[in-house]
């Protein structure tokens, strides 16, 4: 097994609590999915919302989720003139077998443009 980070963002349409639990919960979703992974795998997960993110913790999706026991945490990103609005991006932190080259990093719908070299 190999310790590997896998990256994701999603974009969401209004900041709203329940809103961002359903859209974080999604990415989050889709990240595993695609990586065949499972809650046991996740050795930690950073979220980073942009300043215009206020109403909750990204995290509480993955808890929401039923992933308890896994060290989650949240930060602000960059307050950069022309960045795309009402982002979350994940980076997590998993044990696999899979190369860095197999890793599927999940960027959803607009957020494809952050990082066109490794979005899937």
């Amino acid at each position: 097994m190999a310790v590997r980070a896998v990256r994701g963002a999603v974009q969401l349409e209004r900041d709203e609590a329940g809103h961002m639990d359903e859209r974080v919960g999604a990415l989050l979703t889709a990240i595993l999915e695609r990586n065949s992974l499972v809650a046991d795998d996740l050795i930690s997960v950073w979220f980073t919302a942009t300043p215009d993110l206020l109403s909750d913790f990204p995290a509480a999706a993955a808890r929401g989720l039923g992933i308890v026991d896994v060290p989650l945490i949240c930060a602000q990103e960059l307050d950069i003139d022309g960045a795309m609005p009402r982002v979350v991006r994940i980076l997590a932190h998993i044990e696999t077998n899979l190369s860095k080259a197999g890793i599927s990093h999940v960027y959803l719908g607009a957020t494809g443009a952050l990082r066109k070299d490794i979005a899937q």
